[in-house]
């Protein structure tokens, strides 16, 4: 699983979502966490930064969706490796395909309880890091 030490940039536009990830996230044992209110900001919060070790974003928000966030990370070099994990209310298998094909480690449809999102990063963690 991910080091407590991890950075983790929460990324929902509504502050609820990210007030109920981030206490799931700090009931794991995480406790560098970081929210933006959309894609964009994200987006510039990981560029100042740089040293983010896992995003969980919401599909569905203004300005730059989870999904175009996404193939951002994933069309930079810096960032290309970074565990993703996906936050949806939709469970389109059309948006679950096109979410595996911009190359996301996780996907989770709303609602989850804590335990869910713990076995969701569980899955993320290995597949990034426990896979040859």
């Amino acid at each position: 699983m991910f080091k407590e030490t991890t950075k983790v940039l929460i990324v929902d536009d509504m502050m609820t979502m990210r007030k109920i990830v981030m206490k799931a996230c700090r009931e794991m044992g995480l406790t560098q966490l970081t929210e933006a209110a959309d894609g964009q900001i994200a987006w510039q919060k990981m560029n100042e930064a740089q040293d983010f070790g896992l995003v969980i974003s919401d599909w569905n928000m203004p300005n730059c969706s989870g999904i175009d966030l996404l193939k951002r990370v994933r069309a930079d070099g810096r960032f290309q490796k970074m565990p993703f994990l996906l936050l949806t209310a939709e469970s389109e298998m059309a948006q679950v395909k096109e979410a595996i094909m911009a190359g996301v480690d996780g996907y989770l449809v709303k609602p989850f309880t804590p335990d869910i999102l713990g076995q969701r990063l569980s899955e993320v963690y290995k597949k990034r890091f426990e896979t040859p």
